[in-house]
């Protein structure tokens, strides 16, 4: 059983694993994914053994807090309600840091300079508060941590804090007991680097869970999308019902600017119904009796009676809210990396700072070496504080994938992500991809005296009968010219050659160019056309009349709007661009010479499809697969990377890693690169987590101290971490702007 749990109060990387070790400790708990950014545990547990309850209390004794959700709706709605509170206990907990602590910080900070009678006294009353209250929660987690045997933020904030303010009041209270010898003024304190830390450190909490929250709202915008309310027609009344009490069956009527309730079909009515929440496209698509329609896309025109097909969560939206939620809760593999080192990072800023204060502390002149020691190990403690490392590669998937949503491309998971930005080649099948999926009669080539309508006329009598979409497509084209015929007296398919029919007396016959020369038909005519429509890729329909040829039609799958666009930017940005078809070679070089494609594979069944991809990845590549249909699905499954275009079966969908909700190809373009530029930002921001820390503890443990005089003091020291922390998320959200057409 999978279990979403929201989770509050974690801060960095060592707070991931403080949680992701109390859960696993519950017995029937498989496995647990913690997410920083989404605040989110994501546990797979043996619902015999283990309960919700129990995983929930395992995360509160751990020191944090968590809500268990009824359902999806339930989480997403508890995680709203857990953000909210957190939001307002920063708040509060910030202004009580502010109101007390700045007057601290301003009097410690000024040497001497205000000259304020009981000046330590002051600073001692006004520090408790802020460490009692504001920053209560560090000492909490730190020694539930503790009890675990683990570290993490609060425990390097509470070390340090508490270590600054013990001094301080011992100095204030009992100076003698730590005035070095001989000394006659007073000894140094401190209150204003404990208030201090814990103030800047909620200042980076409050920046952070604000941007935070601007992450998740192309999720928040999705779900929100959800209709409340249904006209429902039974028995001939209509009746406003709340959309959850609809069932699959259930007939509603939804009127010209009102949004469709559910997912279903057209029973009765015409109109334009704005599919862009889902599609992407501007223009609204028509719809006609039978056609399918996506709940919370917008009825413009007509009125439209809809039999509902899918309600709840198997609905399309629920579909990508979920998807959405499960990208934005995993884990890309390049975080792996940042997560093993956090495991240990916190141990060993303990030990470095333990060393930096007996190394100060044995250097130093006898009057000053307490307080230079303890200021450089508190500094240490600070300014190490893992927040911007567990937070630079979980914000960079959450914008990713809700921008990616908000164009629809559905990345599956961090992985998809990330290989989706390493790809080097990507394989287009044809048709239903690169093409329409539905023939249409594009060539209509009559012979001698015979007019182009004549010859419709007797293509649609023969074909009318038959269920080949070839005859759909010349049938199609008839209607859309409002061409009459009759239906034929006689018909006899002939599997893989053609019709013969009478009509009006008349013996027809429709199909390949050897199907009628086997029955006596000859012309130059016919020989030239069929020639010229081959080469340009076409299905040919040969048509004769009583044993005369009347003329010729050259039906295709018309390539779609943006797709040699699309083709042209794989390759600008240096992906080789492969044409996989079952189709005929002469129709797969047609299309693929019409986009610009030069690598074709023809003639391939589904399996070999997968083959094919296997010879490439074998070749050192990093293959894409683009696909639409039952047939690209082992395909779409053995590529690094398969991209379902969405208007395809659910069978490639649910092979996919990455899913296009629209059938515009240049989609997959987007798809590509918004994952080069999330792989670009993650490393960006793990560089600068690292590197902050790799120049930051040095400086802070007094290494440039012998030539510069420098030693950090720990409020700047902790205005540096919250800085680290609110610029990889800023360095996250700058992927909102990434164009996605």
């Amino acid at each position: 059983m999978r279990l979403d749990l929201p989770v509050t109060g974690m801060h960095c990387a060592g707070c991931v694993v403080a949680v992701e070790k109390a859960i696993a400790g519950v017995g029937g708990v498989g496995s647990v994914v913690v997410n920083l950014a989404t605040q989110r545990a994501t546990v797979v547990f043996d619902p015999a053994i283990a309960t919700a309850d129990a995983i929930a209390d395992a995360v509160r004794r751990a020191g944090y807090d968590a809500v268990v959700p009824k359902d999806a709706g339930e989480a997403d709605a508890a995680e709203v309600r857990a953000r909210e509170r957190e939001w307002r206990s920063v708040r509060r907990r910030f202004a009580v840091a502010l109101v007390f602590g700045l007057p601290v910080l301003v009097l410690g900070m000024s040497h001497g300079a205000l000259a304020v009678p009981g000046a330590r006294w002051i600073q001692l009353a006004l520090t408790v508060p802020v460490l009692a209250y504001a920053g209560a929660e560090y000492y909490v987690r730190a020694w539930a941590s503790l009890r675990h045997r683990v570290a993490e933020m609060s425990t390097l904030i509470a070390i340090g804090t508490g270590a600054a303010f013990v001094y301080s009041l011992v100095a204030t209270v009992a100076p003698d007991l730590v005035r070095s010898p001989g000394a006659h003024h007073a000894p140094p304190v401190y209150f204003e680097a404990a208030a201090g830390i814990v103030l800047l450190v909620l200042v980076g909490k409050l920046l952070e869970t604000r941007a935070r929250a601007r992450t998740s709202g192309a999720l928040r915008a999705l779900a929100g999308l959800q209709v409340k309310r249904a006209r429902l027609l039974r028995d001939g009344v209509e009746t406003e019902v709340a959309v959850e009490s609809l069932a699959p069956g259930d007939v509603v009527l939804v009127r010209p600017g009102e949004p469709i309730p559910a997912d279903g079909r057209v029973e009765e009515g015409m109109s334009a119904v704005d599919e862009s929440m889902i599609t992407g496209e501007s223009m609204p698509a028509d719809k006609r009796p039978g056609d399918e329609v996506v709940g919370a896309t917008v009825n413009r025109q007509g009125a439209l009676r809809i039999r509902v097909t899918r309600t709840g969560a198997d609905t399309v939206l629920q579909q990508i809210v979920r998807m959405v939620a499960e990208a934005q809760g995993s884990r890309a593999p390049i975080q792996r990396l940042a997560d093993r080192v956090s495991a240990v990072f916190v141990p060993v800023v303990l030990a470095i700072a333990a060393v930096t204060f007996v190394v100060w502390f044995a250097a130093s002149p006898a009057d000053v070496r307490l307080s230079h020691a303890l200021v450089a190990a508190v500094s240490v403690l600070i300014i190490a504080c893992p927040c911007a490392m567990g937070l630079a590669t979980p914000t960079a998937i959450l914008v990713a994938t809700g921008r990616g949503a908000e164009g629809g491309v559905l990345f599956k998971g961090g992985e998809a992500l990330e290989t989706a930005g390493r790809i080097d080649t990507i394989v287009l099948d044809k048709t239903g991809t690169i093409t329409s999926g539905e023939p249409v009669l594009l060539d209509v080539l009559p012979a001698a005296d015979v007019s182009e309508e004549e010859l419709l006329k007797v293509a649609v009598a023969a074909e009318a009968m038959s269920e080949h979409p070839v005859a759909k497509a010349i049938v199609a084209e008839a209607v859309k010219r409002r061409l009459g015929f009759p239906f034929p007296e006689s018909f006899e398919a002939i599997a893989g050659r053609g019709v013969v029919a009478v009509v009006g007396g008349r013996r027809i016959l429709a199909g390949t160019p050897e199907f009628l020369a086997g029955d006596g038909v000859a012309s130059d005519d016919l020989r030239d056309a069929a020639s010229d429509l081959a080469a340009r890729g076409r299905t040919i329909v040969a048509l004769a009349s009583d044993g005369a040829y009347v003329g010729m039609l050259g039906i295709a799958d018309p390539i779609r709007p943006g797709s040699a666009e699309a083709i042209a930017a794989f390759k600008s940005a240096g992906l080789e661009v492969w044409l996989l078809s079952g189709d005929r070679r002469a129709v797969a070089e047609a299309v693929a010479k019409q986009v610009g494609i030069e690598h074709v594979l023809a003639e391939v069944l589904p399996d070999g499809k997968a083959e094919a991809v296997k010879r490439l990845q074998g070749e050192g590549r990093v293959v894409a697969m683009v696909g639409d249909g039952i047939n690209d699905a082992p395909a779409l499954a053995t590529a690094d990377l398969g991209i379902a275009i969405g208007t395809g079966t659910a069978v490639a969908i649910a092979a996919s890693d990455v899913t296009l909700v629209g059938a515009d190809l240049r989609a997959a373009v987007a798809a590509i690169r918004l994952a080069r530029r999330t792989l670009g930002t993650i490393r960006q921001n793990l560089g600068w987590a690292f590197g902050y820390n790799v120049l930051g503890i040095p400086i802070a443990a007094g290494v440039l101290y012998p030539w510069t005089g420098w030693l950090l003091s720990p409020v700047f020291a902790s205005a540096a971490m919250a800085l680290s922390s609110v610029s990889v998320v800023m360095n996250s959200l700058r992927l909102r702007s990434v164009p996605l057409r």
